[in-house]
């Protein structure tokens, strides 16, 4: 087992930052937190109970099942009250023009009243459209009130027609009544008066049916509840579920608020120091790298919020969260090592969030495995949504598993979690690119970023090509020569590459001035003094970054052009110059003024662009010569003082030694001479 280096753990932890960014994560995630008790009985119905004796502490009510809320929703359905409007207006208008009728015809008095005494009456009651009439009751809106009425106490047209008839018989006897009602054309007049509303009726339902109590009794203190071993029952089951609800109702809220957050706060901040730990032993340079911490720590803080707030709204909605993603967040940041260990920490509050958090757990470390693997094979287009069957195949095979376990079969088919689980998976995909947001939040560069710049078909680097096509060639060596160094000493290669591409890019504004973009014979320095040569040398550290901020290059793209040089001499002419007379202690207008490399890929870029340079200079390429021009263009950085701000190590250089030497050899290996063929 190896041991914990002691003196990079005290640096590590030295850095106030660090803890800083833990303790508002630990902020922001206490706030969170939501204040409720954790019941401490897990149980199964079908499975024994695994604990001792339960008997009920306190009281409280028995709830109903989903299944006896559904009966009774179902009964109330059946019991519906229709209700109706009174339309005020028909019967004005049919008394109206029924009074018309009698002036114009010369209908008697007598008539005409028992026929409008009728009418108002049956009109004052209501009139529903032909229909048989029921005992049941409906609603009446008249005016502002709405009554009950009995719907066989309500006329049709052909019920009010009888009501006329019989009226009309008794108030004038000595009238053939059928005759005097074809006469007037009575059933013309009954029309209907009350109108269906179908909105107030289906809202009228709805209330009735969440009047429907959710408890059938009540359990008391003391009660016996399960017993050690015994089956859990659907019974036992019901009380065990009413139990549960209760607790995590009210306890939180009797007094013990300031204990729940206590216990909270624990648990975050051994959920935070695992992530530490994860990060040290698996890349402890993160924890060096301040925004890459914070980029860490936002992770966590992020699967955590979703976790709290999705369970707030309904705990199933866990298997809809796209938890996979924030691996893929991380792998375009971070080394790959340092991914699936910091995933699987941000995921295990899940295990005691949720009910079935041992699933959901199982089904978001399944997914976010199989997101790291399958985006490194399908990542760019359409093809990226071929990684959605792949992730949704794990988890319902999860899901699967642990239905088989719990029900001894897949049936019935849990339709709403797999469609959840699939949603999740096409998720995971729609929200990877908010990777280029985080990019902007934490100054960091993502793979894809990387990738683009490094591809020299882009603008920059094909402008490079044309106008100072031996630097991009010097530039492409350098590339190849840095990244295979960083892969030996566990850097990132991706960057080192990139920031190799474009270390000279400062070269385009005077691409003459340098000797590898000159053809054979000319020469722009013949005709100029030493240091007048220096400066315009020196200066395409300063047009680099020009370039870079005009084309908006990421910030890491800039250190790479500030610090390939640091604050080393431009030697060639600071010699010429002392040689010609000038006073050595004049360095300064010799000397490079940009950054000294900090991170291990800005040193090896700084020694690979050294050594390709120098190494187009060597009369020959034997092994010794090479070997020689290594270690010598190492040992002036070193005892130039180049590297004192780097973190790399005398192992490391080493390393990077080796690696270089082998790769000039191979560049320039020795050839064959082909013999001429002899006339």
């Amino acid at each position: 087992m190896e041991r914990v280096d002691l003196y990079k753990l005290r640096r590590v932890l030295g850095k106030r930052s660090n803890f800083l960014a833990m303790g508002i994560a630990l902020v922001v995630m206490l706030i969170f937190y939501p204040v409720d008790g954790k019941f401490r009985y897990q149980y199964k119905k079908g499975s024994p109970w695994l604990y001792e004796t339960l008997v009920s502490p306190i009281d409280f009510p028995l709830l109903k099942t989903q299944q006896e809320l559904a009966e009774e929703k179902s009964r109330a359905a059946e019991s519906m009250i229709q209700y109706f409007r009174t339309d005020e207006g028909v019967k004005n208008s049919v008394l109206t023009d029924f009074s018309g009728k009698c002036l114009s015809d010369s209908i008697s008095p007598a008539i005409r009243d028992a026929v409008s005494e009728s009418l108002a009456k049956i009109y004052n009651m209501g009139v529903l459209p032909e229909r048989t009439l029921t005992d049941k009751t409906v609603f009446i809106q008249r005016g502002r009130n709405a009554l009950p009425e009995i719907e066989m106490d309500l006329y049709t047209p052909s019920k009010a027609l009888k009501l006329v008839r019989s009226d009309l018989k008794y108030a004038l006897p000595l009238v053939n009544p059928d005759s005097l009602m074809d006469a007037l054309d009575i059933a013309s007049l009954l029309v209907p008066n009350l109108t269906f509303d179908k909105t107030t009726t289906e809202e009228l339902h709805h209330r009735a049916a969440d009047y429907i109590s959710p408890t059938k009794g009540m359990v008391y203190a003391g009660e016996h509840i399960v017993t050690e071993g015994e089956t859990v029952t659907a019974e036992i089951a019901q009380i065990l579920d009413s139990f549960k609800a209760e607790y995590q109702k009210s306890v939180g809220y009797s007094g013990n608020l300031l204990l729940i957050h206590l216990g909270h706060a624990l648990i975050i901040i051994m959920l935070l120091i695992m992530a530490y730990i994860a990060v040290y032993f698996s890349d402890p340079d993160v924890l060096r790298h301040q925004n890459e911490f914070n980029f860490v720590v936002f992770i966590l803080c992020l699967n955590f919020v979703v976790m709290m707030l999705v369970r707030k709204i309904s705990p199933e909605f866990l298997y809809l969260v796209p938890f996979a993603v924030t691996v893929l967040y991380m792998s375009s940041f971070l080394y790959n090592r340092v991914v699936l260990p910091v995933y699987l920490v941000s995921i295990i509050p899940l295990l005691f969030i949720a009910e079935n958090g041992v699933e959901l757990f199982t089904i978001a470390g399944a997914a976010g495995c199989i997101a790291f693997v399958s985006f490194s094979l399908y990542e760019r287009g359409w093809l990226q949504f071929m990684n959605c069957f792949y992730i949704f195949f794990a988890c319902a095979i999860v899901h699967i598993g642990f239905k088989l376990i719990a029900d001894g079969t897949i049936f019935p088919l849990e339709s709403k979690i797999y469609l959840y689980l699939f949603i999740a998976s096409i998720l995971v995909v729609i929200t990877y690119p908010f990777v280029f947001i985080m990019e902007k939040m934490f100054y960091m560069v993502s793979i894809s970023t990387l990738k683009d710049l490094s591809d020299t078909e882009n603008d920059i680097l094909e402008e490079l090509s044309a106008k100072a096509p031996g630097t991009f060639q010097h530039s492409l060596q350098v590339a190849n020569l840095a990244e295979r160094a960083v892969v030996a000493i566990g850097g990132n290669p991706r960057i080192a590459r990139a920031g190799a591409l474009y270390h000279d890019i400062g070269k385009m504004s005077n691409p003459q001035a340098f000797i590898e973009n000159n053809p054979a014979g000319s020469d722009l320095h013949k005709d100029l003094s030493p240091v007048e040569s220096a400066q315009l040398i020196i200066k395409h550290v300063e047009d680099g970054v020009a370039i870079a901020q005009k084309h908006k290059l990421p910030q890491v793209i800039q250190d790479f052009i500030l610090s390939h040089h640091g604050h080393s001499v431009t030697e060639y002419f600071y010699n010429v110059y002392c040689n010609n007379g000038g006073d050595p202690a004049d360095k300064t207008m010799f000397t490079y003024k940009g950054n000294l490399p900090v991170s291990k890929e800005e040193v090896v870029v700084m020694i690979a662009d050294a050594v390709e340079a120098a190494s187009r200079s060597l009369k020959e390429y034997s092994e010794e010569s090479i070997a020689a021009l290594v270690d010598s263009v190492v040992a002036k950085r070193i005892s130039g003082n180049q590297l004192i701000r780097s973190d790399v190590t005398f192992r490391n250089l080493n390393t990077i030694k080796a690696v270089m030497k082998r790769q000039i050899r191979e560049i320039y290996h020795v050839r064959i001479a082909y013999p001429k063929r002899n006339a």
